[in-house]
């Protein structure tokens, strides 16, 4: 089985790039169906979950070319295509993204379920709810594929409040769809991410009339048409803040570039509470990880908290700090899918109702470990650069969705991993360090 293989132990240093966001690029593609004419979309980072896309985007009447490195054109040039198919869709989730897009522009939408990471409960009444307040019929004799339509979409006042906060993809797709419903749509708690404000810039520079943009209050004047145009997508807040965090956990110096600090401010924030240094140089921020880490708690937020997106990243820090740290997970109570492969490497954790308590080792072990979602596998890449031998890492299908060229890029700044085989069940490995170890 195709893996990754990690000599850790030595620092990461030198300059980094940050690629275009993801999860702004994702919805950003899917928006470009409510558009006439061309789209130029720069940035767009070379990834699994884009090249689902775009394979979806083509079955649903658009053309779409790579340009150059990070250039993506699309324009629709069928719009009778309203089907998306059900192999591409169930392995991504932001797939979803289409229906609001095909509601507004084809009146008829057929998506089956979304798949991707498994990281609990992740429903889409949210979605259902906000589209069916604009207008939006939905036929329930079918579990597994979402058939919906409208003869007209019109704006009313939607609260997209959930049970740990508000939707991003939720807010996208109602978002998308009020574009061009008749009048006025105001979205209460809306998301605030900066992939959301990101989405919705494009959609008005596309000339589309929504306010309150970075707000939790989106207010949408539906207008009759949209036109395609050039966008640069906003630079990757998780990526920046996972090669940050391999500064800080191996004890090197980095400098990140095309970066926007604010948005990982409180990525940032936590690791300058950990021990790290962190500069903003000119447009770049430098992190330089000190001798030891400091243990701290964390919760993770919507935005502008903690991303639950770097929770697995700043969980393997924990395992390598000085003290004990608990973390707990606000947005998604069951994403810890990293704790049990992480014991494997010798860390001390023991899972709770909705977190972890992480009790800091003077060094983890290299071993063979499974990463089971994106960022748990990103994670698993922080844990086996600090470890000591070799760590053999599986799954590495999961971080070929979020990061490009990962291993590539953490070999020009000094880390030791390739692509290998590696064996297809990893042994279970006995260490002293385990559950019990932090009761």
């Amino acid at each position: 089985m195709q893996g990754i293989v990690i000599h850790g132990a030595r620092p990461v240093c030198g300059d980094i790039r940050v690629n275009g966001a993801k999860n702004a690029a994702l919805p950003i593609m899917a928006g470009t169906l409510l558009t006439e004419g061309p789209n130029e979309l720069r940035r767009v980072p070379r990834l699994k979950d884009v090249r689902i896309l775009r394979q979806i985007l083509g079955s649903l009447g658009m053309a779409a070319q790579r340009t150059d490195e990070d250039t993506l054109n699309l324009e629709v040039v069928d719009k009778d295509q309203c089907l998306a198919p059900r192999e591409l869709v169930e392995q991504m989730r932001a797939s979803i993204c289409v229906l609001g897009p095909l509601l507004a522009r084809r009146g008829y939408a057929e998506v089956p379920a979304p798949g991707g990471c498994v990281i609990g409960d992740r429903p889409i009444d949210l979605h259902v709810k906000g589209l069916r307040a604009l207008g939006a019929e939905f036929e329930e004799d079918d579990e597994t594929t979402i058939r919906v339509h409208a003869k007209c979409l019109r704006g009313t006042t939607i609260d997209l409040e959930g049970p740990h906060g508000s939707t991003v993809l939720g807010t996208a797709n109602v978002m998308m769809a009020a574009t061009l419903a008749e009048g006025t749509t105001v979205i209460k708690h809306a998301a605030c991410e900066p992939e959301v404000q990101d989405l919705a810039r494009y959609l008005n520079a596309c000339g589309a009339r929504i306010r309150g943009i970075g707000s939790d209050r989106l207010t949408i004047e539906g207008v009759d048409r949209l036109r395609g145009i050039p966008y640069t997508i906003i630079p990757d807040r998780i990526e920046a803040g996972t090669f940050a965090a391999a500064a800080a956990v191996t004890g090197g110096a980095i400098r990140l570039q095309n970066v926007c600090p604010d948005h990982m401010a409180s990525t940032l924030r936590v690791l300058q509470r950990m021990g790290v240094c962190i500069v903003n140089d000119g447009g770049a921020v430098r992190v330089e990880g000190p001798e030891r880490l400091q243990a701290i708690d964390f919760e993770t937020s919507p935005y502008p908290g903690i991303p639950t997106d770097m929770q697995p990243q700043l969980t393997s820090l924990l395992a390598v700090s000085d003290g004990t740290g608990q973390v707990t997970e606000g947005v998604y109570p069951e994403r810890f899918t990293h704790i049990s492969e992480l014991q494997r490497l010798g860390a001390s954790i023991r899972r709770q109702e909705g977190g972890a308590i992480v009790r800091g080792e003077k060094t983890l072990q290299g071993g063979a470990v499974t990463a089971k979602d994106l960022r748990a596998g990103a994670g698993l890449v922080l844990a086996g650069l600090a470890a000591h031998g070799k760590t053999q890492l599986r799954g590495v299908h999961h971080l070929d969705r979020g990061y490009q060229q990962l291993e590539e890029r953490l070999r020009s700044l000094g880390a030791e991993l390739h692509r290998s085989c590696v064996p297809d069940q990893p042994p279970r490995t006995s260490h002293p360090q385990s559950d019990e170890a932090c009761a």
